[in-house]
């Protein structure tokens, strides 16, 4: 299967009606040139889902999501953005064009397509050998039936048992004519120095891992022989399909129930899935006993940014995750924590209760993660002892400066000040130090920004307003809606200036080396400068409406849509002036207000950088900048009041 080329993705497009293809999850009814109806993600009474055709994009309040008609299949049928515009293809008769891939990319596609093939051979092999073979119900049926596993449960979590036997599956494998190196490659066969493959998983309950769409990239094996000298779980090797760091076991069962909820559970292991699903509590997935990773969590981010981990009574276990859990906060996730009993995991507590007791349990006993963190640091008199004391302080500090948010990296520093007894003033100095370090320290680790952030404006003071985001978003909104629009104003130099407002404002920017400090934001200026600079072309909204990456859609549609705008006015006799009668002074005035705002920015940060200076030299230096920027600003502040 290759690429779906260009042309082919601008039919599929063009031809979708995105109020056509929602119709068919969602009920909607016209309100004036837009839709509206009850959010398909969510579990609302008062309808808060709008659709607008004229713009190709629909916009959930309830739940935050938006985006083009692609975005939309993504986010409710949780499908990859190639699946989401074949399915669009099919649903409007549109013939797939491929674009042609080089021999070394066919080679690679299709050795992967190979191994999916063996593992969904393997699949059906084990479930065959648990349910028909006499051994199989035996060992492997029982094993899982003493589990408490419903055979209903059994066959939606498509468990299986791998005979005993050090071939059984590679002579399977072999009669169905696979060839040896996939079959070795996939992990499921170990070849020997004289070339035979053995059997990785003998004797073993099978419990198949599969992709968020559903293939299956690996298995993990539970030894059930009580005398074996081997590990008690065993699982897949890393392979060009299988990366355990990429998937979450039970996400892919898992996906419609968390998104519905807007919640994620996270366990340790197979079993505590398959119990708690069982039980009731769908929305529950496991990180297979290993540490966090940052792909782990932006698979479960496509679906809640909510999460609540059930931890057992092993003190040590739960200490050592909590640097694991940092990245859940850094990633801007909201994170919570249920301590169960002594002596219960997820498995057995699920095994002890009904569903309806299990869910009272777990909304009883949740917690926000950073005061169960404090609890669990200071039990045993631990914050009595001074040096230790510091020690916890700092450790939950490590924690609220990962937090994004700064409103919510407020509200839990002011909490943790209160529950280890510290004057917040202390705990904000601390937490600015530490952010400081890692900003300095830490050019983008992962990618998620340019270098030019890592800069000491982003340094973050003791407690100050949420930033202006939305004059940021003001700029974004013109540049969207009115970027080709043609306005002019006077320039520096007194000159009329006429041109297209995104081509004015791109270029005032650029030349004042101003960026945007909104992540997704900084995003969309870039790809628009960089096609400016380089083509002298200005990107419409639908080119990002229409973004391969959801997160740019997202931005897109909310730039695009707020709620009173999609409100028919008209009908009640209540009519708004045309933003585009004196939209060259719009576009001015936001401008203005940005470069106002950036610059008050530089102010703080060089005020700042003024009082740690020691060296004369330098501080003479810092201060000629300061009044530059000083002069600047108040330049722009003047202009402003004679526009406004």
């Amino acid at each position: 299967m290759g690429l779906i080329s260009p042309t082919t993705i601008d039919r599929i497009l063009d031809a979708a009606r995105i109020e056509e293809v929602v119709g068919e999850f969602a009920t909607l009814k016209r309100s004036g040139s837009s839709f509206r109806g009850l959010s398909p993600f969510t579990q609302e009474k008062t309808p808060s889902f709008y659709v607008v055709p004229s713009k190709g994009i629909f916009k959930c309040f309830s739940s935050g999501k938006g985006g083009s008609v692609v975005t939309f299949l993504m986010e409710h049928e949780k499908l990859t953005y190639p699946d989401a515009l074949r399915w669009l293809a099919k649903k409007y008769s549109i013939e797939i064009e491929e674009e042609e891939t080089s021999p070394e990319q066919e080679a690679v596609r299709d050795r992967r397509e190979s191994m999916f093939a063996v593992n969904a051979f393997a699949l059906k092999q084990f479930s065959e050998w648990m349910w028909n073979d006499d051994q199989g119900r035996a060992v492997g049926l029982a094993y899982f039936k003493e589990r408490g596993f419903s055979e209903e449960t059994i066959r939606k979590f498509e468990l299986g048992f791998h005979l005993d036997g050090r071939n059984s599956f590679a002579k399977s494998a072999e009669k169905e004519r696979f060839l040896p190196e996939f079959v070795e490659a996939t992990g499921l066969c170990i070849k020997r120095e004289s070339g035979d493959l053995i059997d990785r998983f003998w004797g073993r309950a099978m419990f198949p891992i599969h992709s968020l769409s559903g293939r299956v990239v690996g298995f993990g094996g539970r030894v059930l022989r009580n005398d074996a000298k081997t590990a008690k779980y065993l699982n897949s090797p890393e392979s060009e399909v299988y990366h355990k760091s990429q998937v979450l076991y039970g996400l892919f069962q898992a996906k419609q129930a968390i998104s519905r909820a807007n919640k994620v559970y996270l366990v340790e292991g197979y079993t505590d899935v398959i119990s708690m699903h069982q039980a009731g509590v769908h929305n529950v997935v496991s990180s297979s006993g290993t540490s966090l990773t940052l792909e782990q969590i932006r698979l479960v981010k496509r679906l809640t940014e909510h999460v609540t981990l059930l931890y057992d009574g092993d003190k040590a276990g739960i200490k050592a995750s909590f640097r694991g859990i940092d990245l859940l906060l850094e990633e801007g996730m909201y994170v919570r924590a249920v301590p169960l009993p002594a002596g219960e995991d997820p498995d057995s507590l699920a095994r002890s209760m009904d569903a309806e007791s299990l869910n009272t349990f777990l909304a009883a006993n949740e917690v926000d993660f950073m005061r169960f963190k404090v609890e669990a640091l200071t039990e045993d008199g631990a914050d009595q002892d001074p040096i230790r004391r510091a020690e916890i302080v700092r450790d939950v500090l490590q924690s609220v400066a990962k937090i994004p948010n700064a409103i919510l990296r407020e509200v839990y520093l002011r909490d943790s000040a209160q529950r280890l007894g510290m004057e917040e003033r202390s705990l904000y100095a601390e937490m600015d130090r530490i952010r400081g370090a890692e900003l300095r320290n830490n050019a983008p680790r992962r990618g998620d920004q340019d270098s030019s952030n890592d800069s000491p404006s982003m340094v973050l003071q003791p407690p100050q307003a949420p930033r202006p985001l939305a004059v940021e978003e003001a700029l974004v909104r013109v540049l969207l809606q009115f970027g080709s629009a043609r306005v002019k104003w006077n320039g520096p130099d007194g000159l009329e200036q006429e041109d297209a407002s995104a081509a004015l404002i791109l270029d005032d920017l650029s030349a004042d080396e101003l960026e945007f400090s909104h992540l997704p934001f900084q995003a969309l200026y870039a790809e628009m400068l960089a096609v400016w600079q380089s083509e002298e072309r200005i990107l419409g909204p639908e080119h990002f409406v229409r973004h391969a990456d959801p997160s740019m859609a997202l931005t897109a549609a909310e730039c695009l849509t707020e709620r009173h705008q999609l409100a028919n006015w008209s009908r009640k006799n209540i009519y708004i002036g045309e933003l585009e009668d004196q939209l060259s002074l719009h576009v001015y005035e936001c401008l203005l207000r940005f470069k106002e705002y950036r610059l008050e920015d530089r102010i703080k940060t060089a005020l700042v950088e003024l009082s740690t200076l020691t060296d004369e030299d330098a501080r003479d230096a810092k201060l000629v900048e300061f009044m530059r920027i000083q002069t600047l600003r108040n330049s722009l502040r003047a202009e402003l009041q004679r526009v406004v």
